[in-house]
Protein backbone atom coordinates (compact mmCIF):
# COMPACT_ATOMS: atom_id res chain seq x y z
CA UNK A 1 0.00 0.00 0.00
CA UNK A 2 1.10 3.70 -0.91
CA UNK A 3 2.28 5.71 2.06
CA UNK A 4 1.73 9.59 2.08
CA UNK A 5 5.21 10.78 1.37
CA UNK A 6 4.84 13.58 3.99
CA UNK A 7 4.29 11.20 7.04
CA UNK A 8 7.39 9.06 6.09
CA UNK A 9 9.71 11.98 6.17
CA UNK A 10 12.38 12.10 9.24
CA UNK A 11 11.56 15.36 10.77
CA UNK A 12 14.86 16.43 12.16
CA UNK A 13 18.67 16.00 10.37
CA UNK A 14 20.96 15.54 12.92
CA UNK A 15 23.74 18.06 12.23
CA UNK A 16 25.90 17.90 15.35
CA UNK A 17 27.36 14.42 16.83
CA UNK A 18 25.12 14.30 19.53
CA UNK A 19 22.15 14.84 17.84
CA UNK A 20 22.89 11.97 15.11
CA UNK A 21 24.10 9.31 17.97
CA UNK A 22 20.53 10.31 19.31
CA UNK A 23 18.88 8.79 15.74
CA UNK A 24 21.31 5.83 15.79
CA UNK A 25 19.76 5.28 19.36
CA UNK A 26 16.15 5.89 18.16
CA UNK A 27 16.86 3.02 15.08
CA UNK A 28 19.16 0.89 17.23
CA UNK A 29 15.99 0.09 19.48
CA UNK A 30 12.89 0.27 17.13
CA UNK A 31 14.67 -2.65 15.50
CA UNK A 32 15.15 -4.61 18.78
CA UNK A 33 11.67 -3.68 19.51
CA UNK A 34 9.89 -4.78 16.16
CA UNK A 35 12.19 -7.74 16.14
CA UNK A 36 10.44 -8.67 19.98
CA UNK A 37 7.50 -7.63 20.27
CA UNK A 38 6.32 -7.26 16.04
CA UNK A 39 5.43 -4.46 14.41
CA UNK A 40 1.91 -3.60 15.75
CA UNK A 41 3.15 -3.55 18.97
CA UNK A 42 6.12 -1.83 18.47
CA UNK A 43 4.62 1.21 19.71
CA UNK A 44 6.91 4.67 19.27
CA UNK A 45 6.45 4.34 23.64
CA UNK A 46 8.40 1.41 23.38
CA UNK A 47 10.82 2.35 20.94
CA UNK A 48 11.62 5.79 23.32
CA UNK A 49 11.62 3.54 26.87
CA UNK A 50 14.05 1.25 24.66
CA UNK A 51 16.07 4.15 23.66
CA UNK A 52 16.17 5.76 26.70
CA UNK A 53 14.88 9.05 25.47
CA UNK A 54 11.51 10.91 26.24
CA UNK A 55 8.59 10.48 23.97
CA UNK A 56 8.78 13.76 22.71
CA UNK A 57 12.63 13.61 21.73
CA UNK A 58 11.67 10.59 19.06
CA UNK A 59 8.56 12.49 18.06
CA UNK A 60 11.06 15.71 17.27
CA UNK A 61 13.37 13.13 14.60
CA UNK A 62 10.54 10.89 13.29
CA UNK A 63 6.24 11.36 12.63
CA UNK A 64 5.50 8.01 13.92
CA UNK A 65 6.86 4.21 13.33
CA UNK A 66 6.76 4.11 9.77
CA UNK A 67 8.72 6.69 9.42
CA UNK A 68 11.20 4.92 11.54
CA UNK A 69 10.36 1.19 9.95
CA UNK A 70 10.99 3.24 6.44
CA UNK A 71 14.18 4.70 7.46
CA UNK A 72 15.45 1.02 8.86
CA UNK A 73 14.55 -0.42 5.47
CA UNK A 74 16.81 2.44 3.44
CA UNK A 75 19.25 1.85 5.35
CA UNK A 76 19.15 -1.82 5.03
CA UNK A 77 19.07 -1.31 1.43
CA UNK A 78 21.95 1.00 1.37
CA UNK A 79 24.15 -1.32 3.26
CA UNK A 80 23.35 -4.24 0.66
CA UNK A 81 24.23 -1.53 -2.22
CA UNK A 82 27.67 -0.84 -0.99
CA UNK A 83 28.21 -4.47 -0.56
CA UNK A 84 27.56 -5.49 -4.45
CA UNK A 85 29.05 -2.39 -5.58
CA UNK A 86 32.25 -3.03 -3.86
CA UNK A 87 31.84 -6.49 -5.41
CA UNK A 88 31.22 -5.18 -8.90
CA UNK A 89 34.17 -2.71 -8.48
CA UNK A 90 36.50 -5.47 -7.08
CA UNK A 91 38.68 -8.15 -9.35
CA UNK A 92 36.13 -10.48 -10.71
CA UNK A 93 37.43 -14.21 -10.18
CA UNK A 94 37.70 -15.90 -13.60
CA UNK A 95 35.53 -19.45 -12.84
CA UNK A 96 32.08 -18.45 -13.35
CA UNK A 97 30.88 -20.60 -10.31
CA UNK A 98 33.25 -18.19 -8.00
CA UNK A 99 31.27 -15.23 -9.29
CA UNK A 100 28.50 -16.87 -8.26
CA UNK A 101 29.75 -17.62 -4.68
CA UNK A 102 31.00 -14.47 -4.61
CA UNK A 103 27.51 -12.67 -5.60
CA UNK A 104 25.06 -14.91 -3.25
CA UNK A 105 27.66 -14.62 -0.30
CA UNK A 106 27.38 -10.60 -0.58
CA UNK A 107 23.28 -11.15 -0.77
CA UNK A 108 23.34 -13.76 2.14
CA UNK A 109 26.11 -11.60 4.40
CA UNK A 110 23.21 -8.82 4.17
CA UNK A 111 20.20 -10.55 5.49
CA UNK A 112 21.39 -12.13 8.90
CA UNK A 113 20.40 -10.02 10.63
CA UNK A 114 17.39 -10.91 13.21
CA UNK A 115 15.13 -12.73 10.99
CA UNK A 116 11.98 -11.60 12.60
CA UNK A 117 13.09 -7.83 12.13
CA UNK A 118 13.67 -8.77 8.39
CA UNK A 119 10.10 -10.02 8.22
CA UNK A 120 8.67 -7.23 9.58
CA UNK A 121 10.35 -4.87 7.12
CA UNK A 122 9.51 -6.84 4.41
CA UNK A 123 5.61 -7.25 5.29
CA UNK A 124 5.47 -3.68 6.77
CA UNK A 125 7.19 -1.60 5.43
CA UNK A 126 5.57 1.46 3.59
CA UNK A 127 5.82 1.95 0.26
CA UNK A 128 6.74 5.13 -0.35
CA UNK A 129 7.34 6.55 -3.76
CA UNK A 130 11.05 7.17 -3.05
CA UNK A 131 11.53 4.27 -1.97
CA UNK A 132 9.89 1.95 -4.76
CA UNK A 133 11.73 4.16 -7.52
CA UNK A 134 14.98 3.72 -5.41
CA UNK A 135 14.51 -0.31 -5.44
CA UNK A 136 13.75 -0.60 -9.33
CA UNK A 137 16.76 1.58 -10.12
CA UNK A 138 19.18 -0.45 -7.89
CA UNK A 139 17.30 -3.96 -9.92
CA UNK A 140 17.79 -1.83 -13.11
CA UNK A 141 21.54 -1.39 -11.98
CA UNK A 142 22.45 -4.54 -10.71
CA UNK A 143 21.24 -6.28 -14.01
CA UNK A 144 22.70 -4.50 -16.81
CA UNK A 145 26.07 -5.08 -15.19
CA UNK A 146 24.79 -9.02 -14.50
CA UNK A 147 23.76 -9.17 -18.36
CA UNK A 148 27.30 -7.34 -19.33
CA UNK A 149 28.82 -10.01 -16.97
CA UNK A 150 27.45 -13.12 -18.30
CA UNK A 151 27.74 -11.81 -22.04
CA UNK A 152 31.33 -12.20 -21.84
CA UNK A 153 32.15 -15.45 -19.88
CA UNK A 154 33.22 -18.13 -21.94
CA UNK A 155 31.51 -21.04 -19.43
CA UNK A 156 27.57 -19.17 -19.83
CA UNK A 157 25.66 -21.35 -22.40
CA UNK A 158 22.67 -19.86 -21.81
CA UNK A 159 20.90 -18.38 -24.73
CA UNK A 160 18.32 -15.52 -22.97
CA UNK A 161 21.02 -13.60 -21.40
CA UNK A 162 18.75 -10.63 -20.39
CA UNK A 163 16.50 -13.09 -18.63
CA UNK A 164 19.45 -15.26 -17.03
CA UNK A 165 20.64 -11.90 -15.99
CA UNK A 166 16.84 -10.79 -13.89
CA UNK A 167 17.20 -14.28 -12.56
CA UNK A 168 20.47 -13.70 -11.05
CA UNK A 169 19.55 -10.58 -9.56
CA UNK A 170 16.09 -12.03 -8.10
CA UNK A 171 18.23 -14.60 -5.85
CA UNK A 172 18.27 -11.46 -3.50
CA UNK A 173 14.51 -11.79 -3.29
CA UNK A 174 14.83 -15.45 -2.32
CA UNK A 175 17.56 -15.15 0.07
CA UNK A 176 15.09 -12.61 1.83
CA UNK A 177 12.31 -14.42 1.90
CA UNK A 178 13.57 -17.45 3.04
CA UNK A 179 15.84 -16.07 5.78
CA UNK A 180 13.11 -14.09 6.91
CA UNK A 181 10.75 -16.97 7.30
CA UNK A 182 9.62 -18.37 10.50
CA UNK A 183 11.51 -21.52 9.57
CA UNK A 184 14.51 -20.32 8.51
CA UNK A 185 17.02 -22.16 6.50
CA UNK A 186 21.14 -22.18 7.32
CA UNK A 187 22.49 -19.21 5.82
CA UNK A 188 25.52 -21.76 4.55
CA UNK A 189 23.57 -24.29 3.49
CA UNK A 190 21.48 -22.45 1.24
CA UNK A 191 24.44 -20.76 -0.45
CA UNK A 192 25.57 -23.59 -1.37
CA UNK A 193 22.54 -24.93 -2.95
CA UNK A 194 21.88 -21.28 -4.98
CA UNK A 195 25.30 -21.32 -6.10
CA UNK A 196 25.04 -25.40 -7.56
CA UNK A 197 21.53 -23.82 -8.71
CA UNK A 198 22.54 -20.96 -10.58
CA UNK A 199 25.73 -22.17 -11.97
CA UNK A 200 24.13 -25.29 -13.36
CA UNK A 201 21.46 -23.01 -15.04
CA UNK A 202 24.02 -20.53 -16.37
CA UNK A 203 26.63 -23.25 -17.72
CA UNK A 204 23.95 -26.11 -19.07
CA UNK A 205 24.01 -27.14 -23.19
CA UNK A 206 20.97 -25.35 -24.59
CA UNK A 207 18.60 -28.03 -25.35
CA UNK A 208 18.52 -28.71 -29.12
CA UNK A 209 15.35 -27.82 -31.14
Amino acid sequence: MAADPQSLRARKQPRQARAELTRQRILTAAAHVFAEHGYAAGTTNRIAERARISIGSLYQYYPNKDAILLELVTRHLDAGAVLLKERQDGDQPEALEAIVRAFVRVVIDNHLDDPKLLQVMAEQAPRAPELLERMARTEREQVDFTRDLLARHPEVHVTDIDTAARLVVSTEQLVHQLLAAPRSVDARRLEDELVAMLTRYLTAAPVPD
